[in-house]
């Protein structure tokens, strides 16, 4: 019995593992293995549900969750607005500054599973690094090993039942000016014999044609606050984040003045 559920979810593993990160439905264990100095010890599976073009169909997503995930979504977009109109009215802006921006338009779900590690201290679950895109919603289970940089140290964000985690991303600090900063986080191999899972939400700009440019926002630059960050393309930003494993801030580093 116990073979056959093993078989039948490996199987099920099995029809969504592909390589292809830039959209419709992906599985794979450490999504950047190929690009990434060291393997992680976790799972990962993504669906683009925004924009359209690279949403996959509706019959594509695992049917075990398709439903939950529309739901999800809808709420996640909801939380994501709200969120996006304090960050606007906190940089001074209009509340719907960001997302006439189309800042947010890009979505990506993405379900983290990290199995028990019987040697957590010779890996980790998932590297030291901060999100490219402009805002994550993360909803973590009980079992702890998220960590955040703060000054000069690792920090355990243990979680909180029924509590969200938002972080910034490289985007959104830049589009700033620096106003909001990227965090810096990892996860730590999982110890615990029940299994670490995260469901993710990362927004991420949209609307972006190949000779577009973003940089800091006009109206955060001024004679007392110059740019900090120079503008930057489509194909930079995309090459930065696919041409590598995952790092700490090598986007915001590059692009700064």
């Amino acid at each position: 019995m116990v073979e056959e559920m093993g078989q039948a979810i490996w199987e099920l593993k099995a029809a969504h593992y592909v390589r292809d990160e830039h959209g419709g439905v992906t599985f794979s264990s450490n999504h950047d293995l190929l690009r990434s100095q060291a393997a992680t010890w976790h799972d990962y599976v993504s669906v683009w549900l925004a924009p359209a073009a690279v949403a996959p169909p509706a019959d594509r997503i695992p049917n075990m969750y398709r439903r939950e995930l529309a739901a999800w979504d809808k709420h996640a977009v909801e939380i994501g607005e709200i969120v996006a109109g304090l960050l606007s009215e906190g940089l001074g802006l209009d509340p719907k500054r960001l997302k006439e921006l189309s800042l947010f338009e890009t979505r990506i779900f993405g379900g983290m599973f990290y199995p028990y590690c019987p040697q957590p201290d010779l890996t980790v679950g998932l590297s030291d690094h901060t999100d490219p895109g402009v805002l994550t919603i993360l909803l973590p289970n009980q079992v702890w090993g998220l960590q955040v940089m703060h000054g000069e140290k690792w920090v355990d964000a243990n979680p909180l039942p029924g509590g969200l985690i938002f972080n910034i991303g490289d985007f959104l600090e830049i589009v700033s000016n620096g106003e909001y900063r990227s965090v810096q986080h990892r996860v730590l191999a999982n110890s615990h014999k029940e299994p670490r899972v995260s469901i993710v939400h990362w927004f991420d700009v949209g609307n972006w044609g190949d000779s577009d440019e973003h940089g800091p926002l006009p109206e955060l630059i001024s004679q007392e606050k110059p740019a900090r960050y120079r503008r930057f393309t489509k194909k930079e930003y995309v090459e930065n984040f696919y041409s590598k494993g995952l790092d700490s801030k090598s986007l915001v580093e590059k692009l700064r003045l």
